[in-house]
Order: C-alpha cells, then structure tokens, then sequence
C-alpha cells in the first residue's frame, strides 16, 4: 500500500530512547512530523538529528511534535539522544512493522551495492491525523528548515 496526501496515517505503538511506549493516536490534536531514517549514529542521520534538535524550540511554538523511527534498538536509540542531546522522541520500529505500513522500507543502494533498508523519508501529519504532506527527498541538513517553512505556509 502506497500512503499519499489525505490518507489517514497508520497508526502504532512504539518504544522511545528510554523505554517509554508512545501511539500516534495521543497526539491527536496536534502537528506531528514523523521522520524516518537508516540507522542511528551515522554521518546522515546525525545531521538530520541535530537540525530537528537546533530547531527544536521553533517546532514547540508551533505546537509541533517531532519523532524520529528507524529499526535501531531502544538502547541505540538511547545513546543517540544522549551523544547529540536530542530532545524529542526517536522511537525503536525492530520489527519493522511501522517502517513497512509506512513504505519505507524497500531496496536501496549505497556505495554502488543494494540492500534492504530505511528509506530516508518524512511524513507530516496535521492535528486530524491525515497526511498532510510526504517528503519523498530529504536532504538531512535541510530538512528542519523546509518542515517548519511548510508548517507556517499551513498555519500550524
């Protein structure tokens, strides 16, 4: 299944850096940027890590909630936060199972060799909890900047 704008956003139950079990349902209300990733600690994602963290307060004012997923462990997940001094929630997808719903798990090349992997991709999802927007390129030291711009443009 392919998501596309207006489509109501699956919904999970996750584990975040320490422990904590977060659903998307209890955000209802608010704006939520759901960001996927390849794997914690590496020179991409760290660089999308820490603009979403230097852009943090922007994102709070606007009444938005920012939660990274990938298919690291929460014990990854936590030394992540803690390296970068990440404030909000990155949850443990292990099993793959959001990752999938989503469509962004799939074949990817690096390197000149192909793998299964993490798409690097953002999903936008408006108080109601349908997608409001899918950003299918995502330059990671970007990427902060281009979300809050569109947050704006909507009126978040």
């Amino acid at each position: 299944m392919t998501l596309k704008h207006d489509d109501r956003a699956p919904e999970f139950t996750l584990s975040d850096q320490n422990g904590k079990t977060h659903k998307l349902s209890e955000f209802k209300g608010q704006w939520v940027l759901i960001y996927f990733y390849p794997r914690d600690s590496t020179p991409g994602c760290t660089k999308e890590a820490c603009a979403f963290r230097d852009s943090f307060t922007d994102f709070e004012k606007m009444g938005a909630v920012i939660i990274g997923i990938s298919t690291d462990s929460v014990e990854s997940h936590e030394k992540f936060a803690k390296k970068y001094q990440l404030p909000f929630i990155l949850l443990a997808d292990e099993d793959k199972k959001v990752v999938e719903a989503y469509g962004v798990w799939g074949m990817k090349k690096f390197m000149g060799k192909e793998h299964e992997g993490t798409i690097r991709m953002s999903f936008l999802i408006n108080p109601e909890g349908n997608i409001a927007k899918i950003y299918e390129t995502v330059k990671p030291t970007d990427h902060a900047k281009e979300v809050l711009k569109d947050l704006k443009e909507m009126d978040a």
